[in-house]
């Protein structure tokens, strides 16, 4: 599971910090750019104020009204307020400074690449950013003078950056640090979180090793259903529950078909030793042996034939379904099962139906669902005690009911009767899968087995197949069923 934390936190962390550093950028990017056209603006705003009194400045003459403002300009330079923040500039044509609020004397070798930009701007305006001689970085500004005021071209202000790249840099620093905190966050959340995962994987790893090694009695504890790792964690107890029970169930039926096939062998041989010193085939002793053989052996045949066919089933075997009358085909069984019934000191109730009832089935497998739903009803019942057949119809479903007096089916027993290997507490000889044969046979018909039981009244079992209204061709629910493909071949 390590891998899976560590490709999550590969991918996280990339995705966070490329996240974090976009949005750092942007902010730092924001942050030079409005800090410096503030800077901006409050020097523009100062010369622009200027400027406007040079607009109402006038004199006798166009020469008079120009010496007036380059006048007003050189009075505005010595009487700046501001010195502690900006420098005030005079220029000339050629970029030199003519006065400057400082009272210094200041000459370029080339005229300050503001000044250039200003000349070349259409708004007259031009900035420059750069290191001072004293290593300090300063913002210049200039503004063509756009009246006539003798020898002065420009106005220029110049300015510190000292405080503000300061203000600036603790503010990167500080984005830069909740960048940080972000990604320290995201990295410890996302470990807590992929843990919160994880460690429940780990379980249901190791609890599935367990169940694969035959340890069907690991669990994993109970989760919540209202999250995935919950569920599934769940779905494995379920899963591990209905292995064990299933586990347990054919352990069962192994004991039980064992002894179920031991007993008649054991009579079988027992009966072969004897007859096997009887020389005279007309001792009384001779027949009777032999009477038991063949009773024990076709005992035998019938369990071995109930295992296959409920094998058969379990594989997918293939249903020759074709257009039968169920009336026909309980009648035949009723007549079959009379015998047996009447040997074991019970009576058959069955009053034949004088109308045909269409079904859509295998002759052979359903004569197999009534054959057993009736052997069952005549091993549970006491003798003196009836077996009562019955036929039902809606509008489109037609119901067999089997009922026994027999000793009934225990309530907790009741819910798993049709399971394979299943054997309630008061079962008797059989195999255990008699009834689940059943239920996989009329589940294949599109029918149901349903069973009803109260101790110490009897058992009824209702079969329900849907009522045939074809004309020789298969009904829907069989052209879409796989198990009767040989019939549309």
């Amino acid at each position: 599971m390590n891998s899976i934390t560590k490709r999550w936190l590969r991918s996280s962390l990339l995705i966070t910090f490329l996240l974090v550093a976009g949005a750092v950028s942007i902010y730092v990017y924001t942050l030079i750019s409005g800090s410096y056209n503030g800077v901006q603006q409050a020097m523009l705003s100062r010369i622009s104020s200027m400027g406007g009194q040079l607009k109402i400045t006038t004199g006798q003459s166009a020469e008079q009204t120009a010496q007036n403002r380059g006048s007003l300009l050189r009075r505005m330079v010595e009487q700046f307020d501001e010195k502690d923040k900006f420098e005030f500039m005079l220029l000339d044509s050629e970029g030199q400074v003519i006065a400057t609020s400082s009272g210094g004397t200041l000459r370029y070798e080339e005229a300050p690449e503001d000044f250039l930009m200003a000349m070349e701007s259409p708004n007259s305006t031009g900035r420059s950013v750069y290191t001072s001689v004293t290593g300090e970085r300063v913002m210049a500004l200039t503004v063509m003078v756009p009246y006539p005021a003798e020898d002065v071209a420009a106005l220029r202000m110049v300015t510190s950056l000292t405080m503000v790249d300061q203000m600036m840099v603790e503010r990167v620093l500080l984005a830069l640090g909740l960048g940080a905190v972000i990604l320290l966050f995201s990295a410890w959340s996302g470990v807590f979180f992929i843990r919160s995962i994880v460690r429940p994987l780990d379980e249901v790893e190791q609890t599935a090793n367990a169940i694969a090694r035959g340890d069907l009695s690991a669990r994993l504890p109970e989760g919540s259903d209202s999250d995935e790792i919950g569920r599934l964690c769940n779905t494995i107890n379920q899963m591990a529950g209905e292995l064990s029970k299933t586990e347990r169930l054919q352990n069962e039926f192994i004991s039980s078909v064992s002894h179920e096939l031991r007993t008649p062998l054991t009579s079988i041989r027992g009966w072969v030793e004897t007859i096997a010193h009887i020389r005279d085939p007309e001792n009384e002793n001779y027949r009777k042996g032999l009477s038991i053989i063949g009773r024990e052996t076709d005992r035998l045949y019938d369990m071995v034939e109930e295992l296959l066919s409920f094998s058969r089933l379990q594989s997918g075997v293939k249903l020759e379904c074709r257009p039968l009358d169920l009336v026909a085909e309980l009648t035949d069984v009723a007549l079959f099962m009379e015998a047996r019934i009447r040997a074991e000191g019970l009576h058959l109730v069955y009053e034949e139906p004088e109308l045909p009832l269409p079904i859509w089935a295998d002759g052979g497998r359903l004569r197999q669902v009534f054959i057993n739903v009736m052997d069952n009803a005549v091993k549970y019942s006491s003798p003196g005690g009836a077996i009562t057949l019955d036929l039902l119809q809606d509008g489109e479903n037609v119901y067999v009911l089997i009922q026994d007096e027999g000793r009934g089916i225990a309530p907790d027993d009741l819910e798993n009767v049709k399971l394979k290997f299943f054997k309630g507490k008061g079962a008797v000889r059989g195999s255990g899968i008699g009834l689940a044969v059943v239920d996989e046979i009329m589940t294949a018909l599109d029918g149901s087995a349903d069973i009803s039981s109260e101790l110490g009244k009897g058992t009824t079992v209702t079969l329900r197949l849907p009522i045939y209204r074809g004309s020789g061709e298969a009904p829907a629910w069989a052209l879409n069923d796989p198990a009767d493909s040989s019939e549309k071949e």
